[in-house]
């Protein structure tokens, strides 16, 4: 798994799926503005994904300010709030 945001991102684009100067945009902004690790901005940028099938940056900031709230530190606890909120 990718170490840094910058590391995940250049995984998707090898993988093909290139994101957009906005979502780098919302990608920085959600991390400052919720100071929230590198591991759980990639765990939201991954469920972004797979919850929308697109990046959407309202619902990954939503995401991190939940996973924030919630104090959610790795991927099975973030997985597992997903799942009690029914979105996957």
């Amino acid at each position: 798994m990718a170490r840094t945001v910058r590391d995940y991102v250049t995984f998707l684009a090898s993988k093909g799926f290139i994101l957009g100067e906005e979502a780098y945009g919302f990608i920085e902004f959600g991390q400052q503005y919720t100071d929230t690790s590198d591991e759980i901005v990639i765990i939201a940028i991954e469920l972004t994904l797979k919850i929308q099938k697109e990046f959407d940056g309202s619902f990954y900031i939503s995401l991190l300010e939940q996973f924030k709230a919630e104090d959610i530190l790795n991927r099975k606890q973030a997985f597992h709030h997903i799942q009690t909120l029914n979105l996957m």
